[in-house]
């Protein structure tokens, strides 16, 4: 299977349709879209450590989910850093694709697989400005805050995670991976007594006591990391002859 065929497939998957209006992800980088797809590298991120191992590697597709040009495309130039790493990836003939919000949004994406790995039961799905990216779900048993903050950094693998505790015991969970402060007060109107994300901004996480609910940040890229998984085992079933790896990387992550 080459890139393009692999790219189209992943796209019914992980259908646009699921998008933020404003998100830019994609096939970003394509210097040959016929070229067979033999190493496929898994990224949270596409950073200059993943492309160092893509090229040191021979991997032929750097599959992630933020994308590379975040903010879109202006120009490809060495002299800013995304036009320097879609230079590098050109030379070395390594193509990315990425699955930003669509993969938040998508059934058993981002979102499920943080309420999975939680063990949440009965999960649902919260609607925000008319996007369907957050999940609220129930613990099997209720817990005391400190506790599910301790537990979730088992569950992550994280360094360490911050709580902004409200006073209630945790039971009812709403999660949204990487940065939550948008769908926080929809996460307290949905009944939640707590809220997972990955980061919130000072004044956002002032309004835990205000909506008399507790706030858990686990850091951006371990609420997310948990989708690279599924990535690899949907990769896995498209090319089951295609060698995937999961790139664990958080260089940039501030806990």
């Amino acid at each position: 299977m080459n890139v393009s065929e692999l790219y189209k497939k992943l796209d019914e998957l992980i259908p646009r349709s699921l998008s933020c209006a404003w998100d830019h992800d994609g096939l970003e980088v394509c210097p040959e879209p016929e070229k067979e797809v033999n190493r496929v590298l898994i990224s949270l991120d596409v950073t200059d450590d993943a492309i160092e191992k893509a090229l040191e590697e021979n991997f032929d597709l750097i599959v992630a989910h933020h994308p590379l040009f975040f903010r879109g495309l202006e120009n490809v130039s060495a002299l800013n850093c995304s036009g320097k790493r879609a230079v590098r990836l050109i030379k070395g003939n390594v193509s990315v694709a990425t699955f930003h919000t669509r993969l938040d949004a998508l059934s058993g994406g981002v979102n499920d697989c943080l309420a999975s790995l939680l063990g949440l039961e009965e999960v649902g799905t919260v609607e925000n400005n008319g996007e369907k990216i957050m999940r609220i779900g129930n613990l099997a048993r209720e817990m005391k805050a400190v506790d599910f903050a301790a537990y979730v950094k088992e569950k992550l693998n994280a360094p360490a995670t911050e709580l902004i505790g409200c006073g209630k015991n945790v039971k009812r969970v709403a999660v949204l991976g990487g940065s939550g402060g948008d769908d926080l007060i929809s996460a307290a109107q949905a009944g939640a007594d707590t809220y997972l994300t990955g980061e919130l901004k000072y004044h956002e996480k002032l309004m835990s006591g205000e909506l008399g609910i507790n706030i858990v940040c686990g850091g951006h890229f371990f609420t997310e990391f948990p989708v690279c998984r599924m990535l690899e085992k949907t990769i896995g079933g498209l090319c089951p002859n295609t060698y995937a790896e999961i790139f664990f990387s958080n260089k940039t992550e501030i806990v």
